[in-house]
């Protein structure tokens, strides 16, 4: 069965213990886990050398993202080929998220990205 965060945290609430008379009434913007959005998204170069040697690939990069948008943390989960992993790192490194605003909490989930690097098939006309 899966279940998303907002599935996660509306359990977590219904399991958790009731509000007391000496708990102070709990602000509803506060505490706030947010999903994280992208402002700036960086494609990444393709490698001149896989290009010439007419490789693809795919490469899953995963990162965290601190409370200013910048990523974090940016390590290759799995890769088809080597050659590929530091320009997908370093598209990630270059993009941004939106940042938090104050009383936004950080989510605890490890963000992941598949690059797929693949190049486009051109029709050679033979004389």
């Amino acid at each position: 069965m899966y279940l998303n965060r907002c599935s996660l945290l509306l359990l977590a609430l219904v399991a958790s213990p009731g509000v007391t008379a000496e708990d102070p009434p709990a602000d509803p913007a506060a505490d706030k886990v947010v999903e994280r959005v992208p402002l700036h998204t960086v494609v990444p170069v393709y490698p001149e050398k896989a290009r010439q040697a007419r490789v693809e690939g795919e490469v899953e990069v995963c990162f965290n993202v601190d409370r200013f948008g910048r990523t974090k943390g940016v390590s290759v989960r799995r890769s088809t080929n080597r050659v590929f992993e530091k320009p997908a790192r370093n598209a990630v490194r270059a993009s941004t998220f939106h940042p938090l605003e104050p009383g936004q909490k950080l989510p605890d989930i490890k963000n992941c990205r598949t690059f797929t690097f693949t190049l486009e098939r051109v029709a050679i006309d033979k004389q």
